[in-house]
């Protein structure tokens, strides 16, 4: 019975902080004329033909640094 009102003590703090912290981010929201600070616009978004081609210059770069084209075969 102990157990349970503890865990329910905890439940009830832990559920009060957080609609705290909430109505916080509203009311900022609400001062700061629509914008939330610390929230910023939504990305860009990420195009995989440059992600591609500067992982594809990455990896190659490495192949060099641990001479993997270095070698008698290759000459």
């Amino acid at each position: 019975m102990e157990e349970n009102k503890k865990m329910v003590a905890a439940i009830s703090a832990v559920m009060s902080y957080i609609s705290q912290e909430q109505s916080m981010t509203v009311e900022a929201g609400d001062a700061a004329g629509g914008q939330v600070p610390g929230f910023s616009a939504p990305a860009a978004p990420v195009k995989m033909w440059g992600l591609s081609g500067r992982l594809a210059r990455m990896q190659m770069r490495n192949q060099m640094q641990l001479k993997s084209f270095h070698g008698a075969r290759l000459r």
